[in-house]
């Protein structure tokens, strides 16, 4: 295994992982909405230096955007980059870091909820298993030790956030063959104006302060770089893997709530992380496999040579991922995947 892409997708994980207990110390002085403006704006800031600094090393083109490309990104930067930061946001205000933290885990189930419903992509056994684990276990973390009852309303915009960050990843795989940074600094820029306006129209201040100095810091680092370094992991790890070590970005943020807010939730704590951690373990072991067919084609997009569907030759060698226009030759292979850029078909 490549252990630097090993030491990349850790480190992502843990800075988007310690968002939530860290969001839930800044929303106590910055208004949810507003926060999550700030925390989207940092990102786009953030991204623009790494995506800057690589032009200006001569990096290679890569395909941004074209017009077809416009309402599948409008929709993913509504869904992913206004709705869910903010409901995020106003959930954390309502209840525990730790619970938020562990939420989060429900964003593949809502991923792989609407890809089935809408995009009739396949779901298996264990996906079914995994929803109900993390069903159960949501339902604990509604509980508030502090009012002795469960918090339903909290927990239930966190669960609204995780069905749109469901839908923009959704949304994001229609054009994730286009280069992620550009896509992912558009979310940021735009993300982030949509909600400082919004919150501007509802009279909140956005005056410059040290707290949104760090907010804006705290995207940069936490949203921004946790998103390259996941790209940098996927080249050596492949897709796969990659979301099988992120997957502890859930568990890093609890830990966090605990050691930094001191959080204690009661007595679900420990079934509810239980249940949390079986549901993420099912979803990253489910496998798919199939005789499936391809069509000849010829298409431009970000690719690599070791995913078995990249069996091009180059007149000079090249490593990683890459981009120029190629052709897939027609083929009926059986073998395990996932529902990506090649395997779009109906079930």
């Amino acid at each position: 295994m490549n252990a630097r892409s090993l030491a990349y997708i850790l480190l992502s994980a843990i800075l988007f992982g310690i968002s939530p207990p860290i969001a839930k110390i800044l929303v106590k002085e910055i208004p949810p909405v507003a926060l999550a403006g700030f925390l989207y704006l940092g990102a786009f800031l953030g991204l623009f230096l790494f995506w800057a600094a690589k032009r200006s090393l001569g990096a290679e083109r890569k395909i941004y955007l074209r017009k077809k490309d416009i309402p599948w990104l409008g929709g993913a930067i509504i869904a992913g980059g206004v709705l869910a930061p903010i409901l995020l946001m106003k959930g954390l205000s309502l209840i525990s870091g730790f619970a938020t933290s562990l939420l989060l885990n429900l964003e593949s189930i809502a991923t792989a909820l609407i890809a089935f419903m809408i995009f009739r992509e396949h779901t298996g056994k264990r996906f079914w298993a995994a929803l109900l684990s993390m069903s159960i276990g949501g339902v604990l973390l509604t509980w508030d030790s502090s009012l002795g009852q469960f918090n339903v309303l909290g927990s239930l915009l966190v669960v609204l956030a995780m069905f749109f960050w469901g839908l923009d990843n959704n949304l994001t795989s229609m054009i994730s063959d286009r280069d992620p940074i550009f896509i992912a600094m558009s979310k940021g820029l735009a993300g982030g104006l949509i909600s400082l306006g919004i919150a501007a129209s509802l009279g909140i201040s956005l005056s410059l302060s040290g707290t949104i100095i760090i907010a804006l810091l705290f995207g940069a680092f936490s949203y921004g770089l946790s998103l390259v370094l996941f790209i940098m992991a996927l080249q050596g790890l492949g897709a796969a893997r990659a979301a099988a070590f992120f997957s502890l970005a859930p568990f890093v943020g609890a830990a966090v709530s605990v050691l930094i807010l001191g959080e204690w939730i009661g007595w679900v704590m420990l079934p509810a992380t239980l249940l949390m951690i079986a549901g993420a373990l099912l979803m990253v072991s489910e496998s798919h496999a199939h005789e499936h067919h391809h069509a000849r084609v010829v298409h431009e997009h970000y690719h690599r040579h070791d995913d078995g569907h990249h069996t091009h030759e180059h007149s000079e060698g090249v490593e990683g991922y890459h981009i120029h226009a190629h052709v897939h030759e027609e083929v009926i292979h059986t073998h395990p995947h996932c529902p990506d850029t090649h395997h779009r078909h109906f079930h």
